[in-house]
């Protein structure tokens, strides 16, 4: 064997070339571990006051996970039997009381825009200040993504507890399978807004029924936004793009608004900008492709 293919040190067996491998994931374990105690002790919690120690947003490189998930599949998610069993004051303590507190007698706010497939919170961190006065949701079916909006709202609420406005307490993450229990967790006519920011396009035509825009999902959308909602999509894959459009089109309850609204409405230039898939599709001078739909008051035939 000559000098040039001759083993090293450095490849065979348990290497030291594996030893980098195997420190990062020990890292990225502890990492979790850590701040899943700490999700654990603080996401009910209402900040009040200067935190003690500098507040550090969580670390997404440790929470890294596959880029899209099967709605089909027995994720074994908790979800309530109806709107009236779930318990909002765990997601939003600052602003729900606990049922058993004598002031959970009197009506409370509930959710009013729902981010479907929120991904790593972007959009749902810039809807938080744009509309201080609703309570925004995210949903998302990964794990360890819903983990790090968790915690990424924890730190964000903590950063401004001092704060005259106590930023961030009108936010929330939910892991859930929007496909299947949507209406589990809201009324009819709840919402005013719903996203579907970059949605798993599902390129093969025998798994077009997991979209997430469908002719029946299309009609649990309409039942769950009031009169006047709206359904924002946005793509950089035009084939979904054009998908989207056909389904809710072809819905005698929904009615697409123009170019010229979606060019003045704050919301379309936010999930332009701010969701971490669109800063990506512009870092790589992709195409983004907007549709948005209104709710209407009586089918139109």
């Amino acid at each position: 064997m000559s000098e040039a293919t001759a083993p090293t040190n450095e490849n065979v067996g348990g290497s030291p070339a594996s030893e980098p491998s195997a420190t990062g994931k020990r890292k990225r374990m502890d990492y979790r571990q850590s701040q899943q105690a700490r999700r654990q002790e603080l996401k009910s919690v209402v900040f009040e006051g200067d935190a003690e120690e500098k507040i550090k947003l969580p670390k997404k490189k440790y929470y890294r996970q596959r880029a899209h998930s099967n709605p089909f599949s027995d994720h074994l998610l908790e979800y309530p039997k109806s709107p009236s069993d779930m318990d909002w004051s765990r997601l939003y303590p600052a602003l729900i009381p606990p049922p058993t507190s004598t002031e959970a007698a009197s009506p409370q706010p509930k959710v009013e825009i729902a981010d479907i497939g929120c991904g790593f919170g972007g959009l749902l961190v810039s809807l938080a200040t744009e509309f201080p006065d609703k309570l925004v949701l995210g949903m998302e079916i990964r794990v360890q993504v819903t983990q790090y909006v968790e915690d990424r709202i924890i730190a964000l609420r903590q950063q401004h507890a001092a704060s005259e406005e106590k930023l961030y307490n009108n936010i929330a993450v939910l892991r859930a399978n929007a496909m299947k229990f949507l209406p589990n967790f809201f009324e009819k006519g709840q919402l005013s807004k719903m996203f579907f920011c970059f949605p798993d396009p599902h390129f093969k035509a025998r798994k077009h029924k997991a979209r997430i825009i469908t002719s029946t999902l299309a009609s649990e959308y309409a039942y769950l936004l009031r009169p006047g909602g709206i359904v924002y999509t946005i793509t950089d894959v035009k084939d979904l793009h054009e998908w989207m459009v056909k389904h809710l089109e072809e819905h005698p309850m929904f009615k697409r608004l123009s170019k010229e609204w979606e060019e003045s409405d704050k919301c379309v230039q936010i999930m332009r900008k701010d969701t971490e898939e669109g800063k990506k599709v512009e870092r790589n001078q992709g195409d983004k492709f907007v549709a948005c739909y209104v709710r209407l008051e009586k089918p139109e035939y």
